[in-house]
């Protein structure tokens, strides 16, 4: 199996193409963004929504793939993924998918992780943030629904909200409806596409 990922490189890092990576809190409403902005750009082979690899069951909420703790340690080790990072106690990768689509000029959409940011722009040449937000009220209520953490798991979630290492790109306040808040994911997208052209 060839390693796509390092094989995607340009010099040092990852490109021409943009990682458009979305980040905020637990329950700040990013996976529903997401879901608007990729109906949005169906069938345009220019953009890739990523699909998360994840160390956790599949369930209630966002779409993922699954690894257990000893494939994504061996697929790591390979230097299968161009990214990848830890948080809640789990591990995230983006595919190798990812680095084709960036060495072709693209622009990869992805659910990231704050914490990974510095490393993101270390490894790939354009990269773009948006941070979405929302109260702590809004969260709460949000992470109730999807049924996926106890009480508990999600008053950890509420009171980890660090600042962001980096400035971000774009803010989106999600408190309105979800067309306004994936509306202005879309615009954002269209603009880092005409950017890259």
């Amino acid at each position: 199996m060839t390693n796509t990922a390092a094989a995607a490189r340009e010099g040092d890092r990852f490109g021409p193409g943009t990682l458009l990576l979305v980040v905020g809190p637990s329950g700040a409403g990013k996976d529903t963004l997401i879901d608007i902005a990729r109906a949005r750009f169906s069938g345009d082979a220019r953009v890739l929504f990523a699909r998360r690899l994840v160390t956790r069951p599949s369930g209630t909420g966002e779409a993922h793939g699954t690894l257990s703790e000893a494939e994504f340690d061996a697929l790591l080790a390979e230097g299968r993924f161009p990214l990848s990072w830890r948080a809640h106690g789990l591990s995230y990768a983006l595919g190798p998918e990812v680095a084709e689509v960036i060495a072709q000029g693209g622009v990869v959409v992805a659910n990231g992780s704050r914490a990974t940011l510095p490393e993101a722009r270390r490894r790939f040449g354009r990269v773009r943030v948006v941070h979405v937000t929302a109260p702590v009220p809004v969260r709460a209520a949000r992470l109730a629904l999807r049924g996926r953490e106890s009480a508990d798991d999600i008053a950890e979630r509420l009171a980890r909200a660090p600042e962001l290492d980096v400035a971000p790109d774009l803010t989106i306040d999600n408190v309105g409806t979800p067309t306004e808040g994936g509306t202005r994911l879309v615009d954002f997208i269209a603009e880092e596409l005409a950017a890259v052209a």
